[in-house]
């Protein structure tokens, strides 16, 4: 993979960044959650240093091809301004009169922010020459390009793949950060290796439960998707999420597991409620006798301990998706320990990986540091899919 030193001297260069500003934005549109940004910063510097002229490029939300002004990167603008130490300029369109005239205001050491990219149809379509049509106008405004957005990897997209066909490219410090550390999860773990999944749906992590049901030592499962592997083992579930067409197939996990030698755990206890609210009635309950009235929300204290032990007895964990509802207090606990039990870990000398999305929103909900983890990645999705063996298109896009 190409990295930004294979560029050669960069001062006085236009270098296009694909960084990933996807961030939380609250009512009144200011940032809630500014990790992604961070993680962006070391990059742009380190060009804006070496005298470029830095366009970054990004996207924020869904829109539909087409502007809509709560989709707007403005306020990314704004707190990479501040995160940065200088102003950073601002195009009002991605590719046009606003990106062009931005582009060319630059100074060598400034940063411009284009807005958002799927503000255009090109940047998602599924057809490569529209696809290809939009790559085109943004190679046009720059003389290199860097891949630092890890979250968008995984995405067959202009800004992703299209682009890296059309300009010197390199992969950003961001990037080869996370793909150095999921090597390290795939390739050369230290072990014991426990493997936390949690979050809603058990289809969303099928590739990778299968896939490293040949790596890992154990696997701790909790969050919504856990009722389906109650329910596979037999259990009634409630009122609790499940995934009944999912049944099946992971009663094959389960068999593969134990012929493997592989320790699935699952939770002993929950915290069920009559609804899914924080006010809800809420109990602890066995996790193979939850009442058909309530449904599971959080893994209880008795599995939380269990899930802590086995995590601080660990040399590297893996961990992607929260143990139940933590946006809610009453259903937040169990989160909060497997959390401070991977803290624990890393200030024992083990690699600890927390997988992005939920999970690095939790933590950080939850009053965890980022360098409280060995590593948090800003990509979930693009994890996963890596940790399943999948073939990255952005990072494929790289290797030449």
């Amino acid at each position: 993979m190409r990295t930004i030193d294979d560029l050669g001297s960069l001062a006085g260069k236009t270098v296009l960044v694909r960084s990933d500003l996807n961030v939380p934005l609250n009512d009144a549109g200011e940032v809630t959650d500014d990790g992604r940004i961070r993680a962006s910063v070391p990059t742009i510097k380190r060009l804006a240093d070496a005298g470029a002229r830095v366009v970054v490029c990004a996207h924020l939300g869904r829109p539909k091809g087409v502007p809509d002004p709560k989709f707007s990167l403005r306020p990314v603008a704004d707190r990479l301004s501040q995160l940065l130490g200088f102003p950073v300029l601002f195009a009002t369109d991605t590719v046009g009169e606003s990106a062009d005239a931005t582009v060319d205001k630059l100074h060598k050491g400034e940063v411009a922010l284009l807005e958002n990219l799927r503000f255009n149809a090109g940047e998602t379509s599924k057809d490569d020459a529209e696809r290809g049509a939009f790559a085109d106008q943004l190679s046009h405004l720059a003389d290199a390009y860097v891949s630092d957005g890890f979250g968008v990897v995984h995405r067959k997209q202009a800004s992703v793949y299209d682009i890296a066909e059309r300009l010197p490219h390199a992969a950003g410090g961001l990037v080869e950060a996370e793909v150095g550390v999921l090597h390290r999860l795939t390739e050369s773990p230290q072990r014991p290796y426990a493997v936390v999944l949690g979050g809603a749906k058990v289809s969303d992590k099928l590739g990778v439960i299968e896939n490293l049901l040949g790596k890992a030592d154990l696997l701790l499962i909790g969050g919504g998707m856990v009722f389906t592997f109650l329910a596979a083992q037999g259990h009634q579930v409630g009122t609790s999420l499940l995934e009944q067409d999912q049944v099946d197939r992971v009663k094959g996990y389960l068999a593969d597991a134990e012929k493997r030698g592989v320790q699935i755990v699952l939770p002993t206890d929950v915290v069920a409620a009559t609804g899914f609210s924080a006010d809800a009635d809420h109990e602890i309950v066995p996790a193979d006798g939850i009442p058909a009235d309530r449904m599971g929300l959080d893994i209880g204290p008795e599995s939380a301990r269990a899930f802590a032990d086995a995590v601080r007895g660990a040399r590297t964990v893996f961990w992607n998706g929260p143990m139940g509802a933590f946006e809610m207090s009453p259903y937040a606990e169990g989160t909060k320990v497997v959390a401070q039990a991977l803290v624990d870990a890393t200030r024992d000398g083990a690699l600890t990986v927390v997988g992005g999305g939920d999970s690095a929103a939790a933590v950080r909900q939850l009053g965890f540091a980022d360098d409280d983890f060995g590593h948090i990645s800003t990509g979930g999705g693009a994890s996963l899919e890596f940790l399943e063996g999948k073939a990255l298109p952005g990072l494929n896009a790289l290797e030449d």
